[in-house]
């Protein structure tokens, strides 16, 4: 399977270089960056210290998605639009991980859904989904008696808040309790605020040092706490999920699928 990928010079793209070159069934079928990057012009391959393998970084996105059977997206919220744009008019498959899109940005992917895979996950490990699944079923049994919050920390150079992992997880927790996460989040705690609302889900942000992501969704009653905490230590598991979501979009016909479709979840 060719695949490609956008913003490969990045954190994330070049993890995704590396796990592409190392996967079987997988061939690079090239990178791309944005105009004006210093990596355009270099060889794919060795953003990672691989030998050369002849794949000029370009920055024409538009070329890459022509020749790709599935192209790895993990960029901004207005690129990632463009590039369902041209996911759908290619016919080739997405799988994006991009957080911090807007609602013109999310109806791009899902209009692209129709003509072409497209996997969205805004939190592309295992270990994260199965948080998610968790997280709602949890919420369901415990009912409104138990306060929800989240808390979320990142590397300091994260510019989206709260993290599109710990949204996911308040609408799951929103769903188990037959919400709208619009309705009942609480993001923001400042000054004299009052007592707590009923059925409010808090978010909590921070921000700090190189960490790769931790999520931690807690279920707090009168007497008792219960703890569910996702805290990954290599950004390797997110490229591992995004390939194995690329792999996987073989031979589907188009749609709009999850990290939980790809999983079985």
């Amino acid at each position: 399977m060719k695949i490609g990928i956008v913003g490969c010079a990045g954190r994330m793209g070049r993890m995704v270089v590396g796990e592409v070159l190392a996967t079987p069934g997988c061939e690079l079928a090239g990178g791309v960056e944005q105009p004006g990057s210093a990596a355009i012009g270099g060889d794919v391959a060795a953003l990672v210290g691989a030998a050369p393998a002849g794949l000029t970084i370009g920055d024409a996105a538009a070329a890459l998605f022509r020749i790709s059977d599935a192209v790895i997206d993990f960029t901004a919220p207005a690129a990632t639009a463009a590039h369902a744009t041209l996911a759908g008019g290619h016919g080739t498959a997405l799988v994006t991980g991009t957080t911090g899109l807007a609602a013109d940005h999310q109806q791009a992917i899902e209009q692209a859904a129709a003509k072409c895979v497209v996997i969205q996950a805004a939190n592309m490990s295992v270990g994260i989904n199965l948080l998610l699944g968790l997280t709602r079923q949890v919420a369901g049994i415990l009912g409104r008696d138990y306060d929800i919050e989240i808390v979320e920390m990142h590397h300091r150079h994260k510019v989206d808040a709260p993290s599109g992992t710990a949204l996911a997880l308040g609408a799951e927790a929103a769903a188990g309790r037959g919400a709208d996460l619009d309705k009942v989040s609480q993001r923001v705690r400042d000054g004299h605020t009052g007592a707590r609302k009923a059925g409010d889900i808090g978010f909590a942000t921070l921000r700090g040092g190189n960490v790769v992501g931790e999520h931690s969704v807690i279920f707090a009653a009168d007497g008792e706490r219960i703890e569910l905490t996702h805290k990954a230590s290599s950004r390797a598991i997110f490229a591992r999920g995004a390939v194995r979501a690329a792999l996987w979009s073989q031979g589907k016909p188009p749609g709009y699928y999850t990290l939980g479709d790809v999983l079985g979840f």
